[in-house]
């Protein structure tokens, strides 16, 4: 029974999907541990809080996230906004590690933060690129 459950959930998510449903559940995951436990050291981030509180940013992680979880279980070409609820979110916070770095030098590590959350983001980017292969019929199958 549960590898039949299995079955049928990577049929229905396909390669798109799984990637909207695992990123999409990491990125709600990580806003859920802004809320809760906040992270001690923010000097990459003033930049972003001087514009929303972590909070909100926190929210906006989970928003995004939520919003890729539910487009992974939809057709592909109506997925799409999964995809740019991923991206979008990550790119304030590369843009605000990689500013606090240079030019406002209050996080020398900024340019690593910055690196890493684009790396992290770009799987998402390529594999938005990606057409699903066709699922072939299942012989015997009743049409109705």
């Amino acid at each position: 029974m549960r590898c039949r459950a299995a079955r049928r959930l990577r049929r229905t998510l396909g390669r798109r999907g799984a990637i909207l449903l695992s990123y999409g559940t990491v990125w709600a995951l990580y806003g859920y541990g802004q809320l809760v436990q906040p992270q001690p050291d923010r000097r990459g981030l003033h930049l972003l809080l001087s514009l929303m509180p972590l909070s909100a940013w926190a929210c906006c992680w989970i928003v995004a996230g939520a919003i890729a979880v539910a487009a992974a279980f939809v057709p592909q070409g109506a997925d799409w906004p999964g995809f740019v609820a991923l991206v979008v979110i990550v790119l304030p916070w590369m843009l605000g590690y990689l500013l606090s770095w240079w030019p406002l030098e209050t996080f020398p590590r900024g340019w690593v933060a910055a690196a890493i959350w684009g790396l992290i983001a770009t799987p998402v980017i390529v594999v938005a690129g990606w057409r699903e292969h066709p699922r072939p019929r299942r012989v015997g199958r009743r049409e109705s």
